[in-house]
């Protein structure tokens, strides 16, 4: 999402980032709603995700700031729609009335082997959420949905190998938006 250069750049997570958006993610996430349907998962994120459009990444884009954003819409259709198999057309379109179709000017993906990437979660359990417990076969799913995402828009993805060491990871993410702020 475009903005000024030289500005601060705010950065915000979803589901999260407003107080009403904070709620929901404490919903989504709780371990404890094991019987949350699939739609339901996809409704309350984008309940949360119109809320952050709305209150802070439109007002900030107006304002000619840089937003960047841990997770966005690609989540939505990699999750509730490759993960969980929905109808892609009928998430996109819920994507599109919750975001007002705004879409990233870049996106990120950092590509991990699905074991390696739920082992590494498992070991920071202060944020393991129901999401994180579905099954194996569910987070081959996601990680494929995301492959195939970048090959549908390859020009706004950029895919960093996430399986090398946290430095060389923090270095090329830190390169691939430089390059992409052309600062």
């Amino acid at each position: 999402m475009a903005g000024g250069k030289g500005l601060p750049r705010p950065h915000t997570r979803e589901p999260g980032g407003t107080s009403i958006s904070e709620q929901i993610r404490a919903v989504i996430h709780d371990l404890k709603n094991t019987e949350m349907h699939p739609h339901t998962e996809t409704l309350l994120y984008q309940a949360a995700r119109a809320q952050i459009v709305e209150q802070i990444i439109k007002p900030k884009l107006a304002e000619g700031y840089i937003v960047l954003c841990d997770r966005y819409a690609d989540s939505t259709l990699a999750y509730q729609g490759y993960g969980h198999r929905q109808d892609l057309d009928e998430v996109r379109a819920l994507i599109r009335y919750a975001t007002g179709g705004l879409v990233p000017d870049l996106t990120i993906l950092l590509d991990v082997d699905v074991e390696v990437g739920l082992k590494r979660k498992t070991k920071n359990v202060t944020e393991w959420n129901r999401l994180d417990a579905y099954t194996l076969d569910f987070h081959r799913r996601v990680r494929a949905g995301y492959l195939e995402l970048v090959k549908q828009e390859p020009g706004r993805w950029v895919i960093v190998n996430a399986s090398q060491a946290w430095k060389a990871v923090q270095d090329n993410l830190r390169a691939r938006i430089l390059e992409q702020l052309q600062v």
